[in-house]
């Protein structure tokens, strides 16, 4: 398949909509955004799970993900919709899977629901939810991902966990695509997490590697989809990277020092990690990431807000 490009739409967690005193036009910056990336051919939008910012909560604006969801899935009419990714914990998974039913819905099918264990303790803790241990968590996603495809595939789901129970949960309408909403299990754990990912995933996604790392967790999924007698080629690998274009190197590496870019990657491995320069180096840091066994390269713009990068993104990379 042809790579594809998605796009992170400014949502307040990394202060991306600061500025705004009005929620309203903050609202209508994030939904202009996926509008014109939709205008220019990306193939989808995606939004973060988190309810303040972090790892320093402030005073910013942050719209809810899946509210943001449902609102975008009706501004939008073809480009695909989707979460990086919705934290296990913060919902219970016969309700997510009863949401993402009706998103699908609202959107004519365009959602993908992308999931993964969580891992901001601070936030947690603030909003009263319990934090537990990651092996714990990562049981719950176990868990939840098989309550949500029931969900999705049976008339009267029924599941009883250590941690989550259903019986015969009725959910209907169960969507439009089919056989069912893909899911995309987000993570990069090489025990747990990948071979949840090749038990049960329809797509996978890996935030801010190096295309060696890639190369690498894409071998260890393969490993565990050929051990459990999975088809490695039907889960889509999708990858996400910060991206900082402009028309001169020294304006791109400008945009690095900005607090929404600097924020998730360690100084010294962004220059590995993201893609950061003029279109044509842009375009040979992605030719690198597709070697690698990407098949969708999702980006956050830490000016996406703006929409000249996103202009110049996708005049650089749909050509």
């Amino acid at each position: 398949m042809a790579l594809q490009f998605g796009i992170m739409v400014p949502q307040g967690w990394r202060t991306d909509l600061t500025g705004f005193s009005n929620p309203v036009e903050a609202y209508e910056t994030m939904t202009r955004v996926a509008q014109e990336a939709e205008a220019l051919g990306y193939h989808s939008i995606w939004l973060f799970d988190h309810f303040h910012t972090t790892p320093v909560p402030a005073q910013e604006i942050t719209f809810e993900c899946w509210t943001s969801t449902a609102a975008l899935a009706r501004d939008t009419t073809y480009i695909r919709i989707g979460q990086m990714v919705s934290c296990n914990s913060y919902r219970n998974p016969a309700l997510l899977a009863k949401m993402a039913s009706t998103v699908d819905v609202l959107s004519h099918g365009r959602l993908t629901v992308g999931i993964g264990a969580g891992w901001s303790a601070q936030e947690y803790q603030a909003y009263g939810y319990a934090f537990p241990d990651t092996s714990t968590r990562l049981k719950q996603l176990r868990e939840a991902v098989q309550i949500i495809k029931a969900m999705w595939t049976q008339d009267e789901a029924a599941f009883t966990g250590k941690y989550y129970q259903v019986q015969g949960a009725i959910n209907q309408p169960k969507g439009v695509q089919q056989p069912h909403i893909p899911l995309l299990i987000g993570g990069a754990g090489e025990q747990v997490t990948l071979k949840l990912v090749a038990q049960y995933a329809d797509a996978w996604n890996l935030n801010y590697p190096t295309p060696a790392e890639l190369s690498h967790k894409v071998a260890v999924l393969k490993r565990h989809c050929e051990a459990g007698g999975r088809d490695y080629s039907s889960i889509k690998r999708t990858v996400l990277l910060m991206c900082a274009i402009a028309e001169t190197e020294e304006a791109a590496l400008a945009l690095t020092q900005t607090t929404p870019f600097r924020r998730p990657i360690p100084p010294e491995k962004v220059l590995e990690t993201a893609l950061i320069g003029t279109p044509e180096t842009i375009k040979r840091r992605i030719a690198s990431y597709e070697e690698a066994g990407a098949q969708e390269i999702i980006i956050y713009l830490p000016n996406a807000k703006d929409l000249y990068s996103l202009r110049l993104f996708a005049h650089t990379c749909f050509s």
